[in-house]
C-alpha cells in the first residue's frame, strides 16, 4: 500500500496523511516510512512526490543520492509523527545504493516501530566517518612501537558516526562551559588554539553540556549524543582505512610528517592554531599532532586481540588512553604521533597538554 501526498510550501518536511496499522502479530512488525526530507539548498524543478509505505519488516526502503548521509528514527506511536521530540535516532546512514533496503536489526520481537529516514545537516566541523573494518595497533616490526600496541586486534566498527573534523577550540570550550581551562591562550591575532589542560572529566563535561545545548536547539535527536570517541572508533577514523605507520604513508624517517603534524621534532614546535597542516585521506585534521588527545576508555597496557566488534575498553580501571602526537611536551616526538600510538593518563591528570576531539553518535535507542 502506498498513499502519496503533496509536498509542503517549505520543501522540507510534509506531514504523514491519515492511516491505520493492523495487529498482525507479535511476530511481525509494521514498518513506515511516513516523512520525506529534502536537503537544503535549491530546490529541484520537478521531484518525485513523498509517499507513505506500509511493509511487514522492520525496516524501509530508502530513495536518493548515494553518499548522502541519512539519520534513522522512529516513533512507537504513529500519533507521534509530528511531534519532533518524539523521533529517536537509531544511526547515521551513508546511502551506498538507491534505492536501498535498510533494516532494524536492533527492533524488540514485540515492539512496533514507524520509521523515516532524514538527510542529515551536520554542523561543518564534524566529518561523518563510515562503519568498517580495520586491524587496530601495529605490527611486532613497525618501526619505533611500543609493547602496548599490540597484538594486533581486528575491529569492526559497525555503525557510522560523525568526529570533530579538528580539535575542539579554546573558543569552542568557552562557549559551552563559560570558562577556558588552557594556560596557554596565544593571542588575538591567533584564534583557533586546541584547548588544552584539560582533565578527562572536564572532557566529557564539555561533550555532556554540548549534547544539552544541541538538544535543546533541536539540532540533534532527544538520544543522540556528543562524546569522546572511544580508543577504537579514533584509531579507525586516524588510519582512515590506512595500515601504515601513518595515514600518509609508512615515513620510516619522518620526513613527510612535518607536512601533517605539529610535533617537538618540528622547527616550530608549541601550540598551534588547529587546521593548519593537511588532512588524513578522511578530511580530519592534526590527528598526528599539536595536542593529544582523550579517549573514552579505561587504560591497559595490551589490545584485545583477536577480532572484536566495537570495543569499549576495559570495564574498570586508574588511566584513561590519550591518542595522537604531541607538539608541546613528550620528548619521543615523531614516534608519538604514529596512527596505533597510545598512552595512559590518570583521570585527574594536569597540567599536561591533553585536548579532545568530539563524536556525534546515536545514545540508547
Amino acid at each position: 500500500m502506498k498513499t502519496h501526498f503533496e509536498k509542503p510550501a517549505d520543501g522540507h518536511r510534509a506531514n504523514c496523511p491519515e492511516t491505520k496499522s493492523w495487529p498482525l502479530g507479535q511476530a511481525i512488525r509494521l514498518a513506515v516510512l511516513c516523512l520525506a526530507v529534502w536537503a537544503a539548498g535549491p530546490r529541484a524543478s520537478a521531484q518525485t512526490p513523498p509517499g507513505l509505505d506500509l511493509q511487514l519488516y522492520a525496516g524501509l526502503t530508502i530513495t536518493g543520492a548515494v553518499g548522502t548521509v541519512y539519520s534513522i528514527e522512529y516513533v512507537t506511536d504513529l500519533a507521534q509523527t509530528n511531534t519532533a521530540s518524539a523521533w529517536r535516532c537509531l544511526e547515521f546512514l551513508q546511502l551506498p545504493a538507491s534505492p536501498y533496503l535498510w533494516a532494524d536489526k536492533s527492533a524488540p520481537a514485540t515492539d512496533k516501530r514507524f520509521y523515516r529516514a532524514v538527510v542529515f545537516a551536520a554542523p561543518t566541523n564534524l566529518v561523518f566517518i563510515p562503519p568498517g573494518t580495520f586491524r587496530m595497533g601495529s605490527p611486532t616490526n613497525e618501526v619505533d612501537r611500543s609493547d602496548s600496541e599490540g597484538p594486533q586486534t581486528a575491529v569492526t566498527i559497525t555503525r557510522g558516526l560523525w568526529m570533530g573534523k579538528y580539535e575542539v577550540t579554546q573558543e569552542e570550550y568557552l562557549a559551552v562551559m563559560g570558562n577556558n581551562p588552557s594556560d596557554y591562550t596565544g593571542d588575538t591575532n591567533r584564534p583557533g588554539l586546541p584547548a588544552i589542560f584539560m582533565s578527562w572529566l572536564d572532557a566529557t563535561d564539555y561533550c555532556a553540556a554540548l549534547t544539552q545545548r544541541e538538544r535543546s536547539a533541536g539540532r540533534i535527536r532527544t538520544n543522540a549524543v556528543y562524546r569522546l570517541p572511544t580508543e577504537a572508533e579514533w584509531e579507525y577514523a586516524c588510519r582512515a582505512w590506512t595500515s601504515t605507520r601513518f595515514s600518509f604513508g609508512d615515513d620510516p624517517v619522518y620526513t613527510n610528517l612535518t607536512n601533517y603534524a605539529w610535533h617537538l621534532g618540528w622547527p616550530d614546535p608549541g601550540l598551534h592554531p588547529v587546521g593548519q597542516k593537511l588532512p588524513n585521506p578522511w578530511g580530519l585534521y592534526d590527528m598526528h599532532g599539536n595536542v593529544m588527545e582523550w579517549c573514552q576508555d579505561w587504560w591497559s597496557d595490551r589490545l584485545p586481540g583477536g577480532i572484536v566488534l566495537d570495543p569499549q575498553g576495559p570495564a574498570m580501571g586508574s588511566d584513561r588512553v590519550v591518542r595522537g602526537g604531541d607538539g608541546l611536551y613528550w620528548p619521543d616526538d615523531a614516534s608519538g604521533c604514529r596512527s596505533a600510538s597510545r598512552r595512559p593518563y590518570g583521570v585527574h591528570w594536569w597540567p599536561h597538554p591533553v585536548g579532545c576531539r568530539v563524536v556525534l553518535a546515536p545514545g540508547q535507542p
